[in-house]
């Protein structure tokens, strides 16, 4: 199966951090799943890291490639599909990763409870 990890998510993978569910390591760890970040997440941590926001290793990209993720670029199809999302959640963030899962047909691991607004699978994280 697919996953798209929303960013805290990853944060708490890669920091192993106790907060994570039982469900979701699981998940992650089973070599059958293919699990994706989404450039988003990247961009996102980016941004609240030069800010003082986050604190999180330099080399996460260095870490999304060891841990066997894959990467999932933000293209066109997924960045129009956001026309289609109702305005239940406003971080831009969240709204693309949340337009790649369905046009990608992924779920998506997240505490975020507003994701559960949408047509998309959430499996909580």
């Amino acid at each position: 199966m697919k996953f798209l990890l929303d960013t805290n998510t990853l944060i708490w993978w890669l920091g192993n951090d106790a907060t994570l569910s039982q469900t979701a390591k699981k998940i992650i760890a089973n070599p059958d799943n293919l699990i994706f970040v989404s450039a988003a997440s990247a961009w996102e941590i980016a941004i609240k890291k030069q800010i003082g926001k986050l604190n999180v290793p330099d080399d996460l990209e260095t870490q999304i490639k060891q841990k066997d993720f894959q990467a999932l670029p933000i293209d066109i199809s997924h960045a129009a599909y956001i026309e289609k999302l109702p305005l239940h959640h406003k971080d831009p963030f969240d709204r693309i990763i949340i337009a790649q899962a369905i046009c990608e047909n992924m779920k998506i691991l997240t505490r975020d409870k507003k994701f559960d607004i949408y047509q998309v699978g959430v499996i909580e994280s």
